[in-house]
């Protein structure tokens, strides 16, 4: 019978405002599905697959946060077992003037009890320090943090100790359209055996483990055909664990340690979830038949990004900065001060002042606009936003590379793009448009011209928006998962 895996999805280190995300737990480099964990560990000189459960429970307050885990595995045909159960503790630095937290993780509680074939290892000591810094700004959160830590072991209560040295980092990031966390663990063991030099040895090993949560779009067709309608879209939430076990051991033979051979390798784990399926809403634009931007309009009206009510989209037509605006910030799923409650005010305080002069605080989009401008993804000209000016192609592209937090990557001021048009382009959408062809977002057309100064369609802008989805979809899990563990 199944044993059955008990937990919750947690970060290592929690990030402000404190959610549950899909991370690696703890720091050993398992993996796990609804049903069960694996992991290795190689604490007696070679690898030992162990699987079982794991249970995880978490406290959560505005600056801290204590998550525990505890695991029961085992291999029954090694006679492997493992108990062990640890707290992990992050306390939250937070910079709101910088945009930024600071994470800084300790462990308050370990137990650990290994028993392999005749050799029992009970964990006596165990100092550990991990430290993030998260990037708050950007429609993602991202984040990156480094860990050091010592585990100290006794081996059969007297005949000898294992001291583990662990070493290490983690990259990750968070957004409405999926999250990633990658480690990347060092563990130097050393087994030294008492009243016996010849039976002490050392071995290294490298852990790389990923947990990726990621949505994706897909199109069902209605297979009845008398249907109002033909089809619809469907997002899919996948969440999938891989790890990757490097090691370099020494060749034992009955208990014996030959020091000059040794024993290397790798072993590779995969555990998926079962997906989640949502249904979304069916569009019915009577002008959209045919028209080359028809799928891209319809996923983004199924995803709630655009809310049109009457039957023409008007595709053809050029989109606003107010429009672009208000799809940029639902697409990102940015709503820290869009689901805020609306504080009572004091019949003697002032009236909120808006954060542009032609804006109005009462206008049904102002919150948009507001939740934008306080992530730093929109600006304006001369404290006016010009909310009905058309929008060009400049300022959108301008707009999605500060959503992503991109902008400062771009070179030293003095640079020129690879278009033919640079000259064209403005000096405030010089780094964005840089960024955007870096990571692909953007290219040029058969002139290699970007056209900056170009006003932008409905139709248009809604590929654009869909290009930038597909990023946060796509390409950040890629370079957050594939190109490290893969590639590292």
């Amino acid at each position: 019978m199944r044993r059955i895996l008990t937990f919750l999805f947690v970060m290592s280190m929690v990030l402000s405002p404190i959610n549950i995300w899909a991370a690696p737990p703890e720091f050993s480099g398992g993996v796990n599905n609804e049903y069960e964990y694996e992991e290795v560990v190689f604490i007696s000189g070679e690898p030992v697959r162990l699987k079982g459960e794991i249970k995880v429970s978490e406290r959560v307050k505005d600056t801290e946060a204590s998550i525990s885990y505890s695991f029961k595995l085992e291999n029954k045909d090694k006679k492997a077992k493992l108990d062990r159960k640890v707290t992990v503790n992050t306390l939250l630095d937070k910079r709101d003037d910088k945009g930024q937290t600071i994470a800084q993780s300790s462990i308050s509680k370990y137990s650990e009890k290994i028993q392999i074939g005749a050799d029992k290892y009970e964990l006596e000591d165990f100092q550990f320090s991990k430290s993030n810094v998260i990037d708050n700004r950007p429609a993602s959160d991202f984040y990156n943090g480094n860990m050091q830590g010592r585990k100290y072991y006794k081996v059969n209560k007297d005949q000898g100790e294992v001291i583990v040295d662990i070493s290490g980092q983690d990259v990750g990031y968070k957004n409405f359209w999926g999250n990633s966390e990658t480690q990347i663990i060092n563990y130097s063991i050393r087994n030294i055996k008492e009243n016996d030099s010849k039976g002490s040895w050392e071995g290294h090993v490298k852990a790389s483990v990923s947990d990726s949560t990621t949505k994706v779009l897909k199109y069902s067709d209605n297979e009845a055909n008398f249907s109002s309608f033909n089809g619809g879209h469907m997002r899919i939430t996948n969440q999938q664990m891989v790890s990757r076990y490097e090691y370099d051991l020494p060749e034992i033979d009955n208990g014996k340690v030959d020091d000059d051979k040794r024993d290397k390798g790798n072993i590779k784990m995969n555990k998926e979830m079962v997906p989640k399926v949502e249904r979304l809403i069916v569009p019915k634009f009577r002008d959209l038949g045919g028209h080359w931007a028809q799928s891209y309009i319809e996923k983004l009206y199924s995803l709630d990004v655009f809310d049109e009510n009457g039957e023409f989209f008007s595709p053809d037509l050029p989109m606003n900065r107010m429009e672009f605006t208000k799809a940029m910030i639902k697409s990102c799923d940015i709503r820290s001060y869009i689901e805020e409650p609306k504080k009572k005010r004091s019949r003697k305080a002032p009236p909120e002042e808006p954060v542009f002069q032609d804006l109005d605080t009462k206008d049904d989009n102002y919150k948009y606009v507001k939740s934008g401008y306080d992530k730093g993804i929109i600006h304006g000209e001369n404290n006016k936003f010009n909310p009905d000016r058309n929008l060009t192609r400049a300022q959108a592209i301008t707009i999605m590379v500060r959503a992503l937090g991109f902008e400062n990557k771009a070179p030293t001021p003095g640079y020129y793009t690879s278009f033919s048009d640079d000259r064209e382009i403005p000096y405030w959408a010089k780094d964005s448009i840089y960024m955007a062809k870096e990571i692909g977002l953007i290219q040029g057309d058969k002139y290699n011209k970007i056209n900056p100064n170009k006003i932008m369609s409905r139709a248009e802008a809604s590929a654009m928006l869909v290009r930038f989805l597909e990023f946060l979809e796509r390409d950040l899990q890629r370079d957050y998962r594939e190109n490290i563990i893969y590639f590292n």
